[in-house]
């Protein structure tokens, strides 16, 4: 099961990686001279999370457009068709399946993240529109359009809004220490090299 996890992961790293780098040598760049011109204050871990979003953004966009000309599925308009139609825990169910659910993940989490959301309405609203726009570019360019895939979009950015409440629940009772600049910005240091050993 985990390893079919990460499979896909590591499928999904192997063909964006040239276009992350690219993107992340590009946007750093920038933002330092933009830092620079207009003297605003370097904040690192507000900084990650923003550069996070962007490559994220960048990489889901390179995933959801690239054609696949081993599928021979057809457009599928009926909710949960799909879903059901993989053995649980086959090649094809963790990339189908847990792939759109963990695709999405992170897009409730920055949704929650930017916009302070204590109520999903605003993460369901704004998935729903990505998502339809993938599954409609996804018709016009060769691919099929899957109502399956908007539920598990959806599914994996209400994960990922959970993810921010549950944070946002510890944080509540942490000492006021764990809230400080410092500390936030020594943890996102930490958890940059983990992501970087991990690759």
């Amino acid at each position: 099961m985990l390893s079919g996890l990460s499979n896909t992961i590591h499928g999904v790293l192997n063909f964006t990686w040239p276009m992350t780098i690219i993107s992340l040598v590009i946007i750093v760049s920038f933002r330092i001279c933009y830092i620079i011109k207009n003297k605003e204050k370097f904040v690192l871990y507000k900084e990650l999370i923003a550069l996070s979003f962007v490559i994220y953004i960048l990489c889901l966009f390179q995933v959801v457009t690239f054609r696949d000309d081993t599928v021979w599925s057809s457009n599928n308009f009926i909710p949960f068709k799909e879903i059901f139609r993989y053995n649980f825990a086959s090649r094809l169910f963790f990339k189908n399946v847990v792939g759109n659910l963990l695709m999405f993940l992170p897009y409730g989490f920055f949704i929650s993240y930017y916009f302070k959301s204590e109520k999903p309405n605003l993460v369901v609203i704004l998935t729903l529109i990505a998502s339809f726009a993938i599954e409609l570019v996804q018709m016009s360019i060769g691919r099929v359009f899957d109502v399956d895939d908007i539920l598990l979009n959806l599914g994996g950015s209400l994960l990922g809004y959970g993810s921010y409440l549950a944070l946002q629940r510890i944080g509540d009772f942490m000492p006021r220490v764990f809230k400080n600049e410092w500390f936030l910005n020594i943890v996102s240091i930490i958890i940059l090299l983990g992501i970087i050993t991990l690759l």
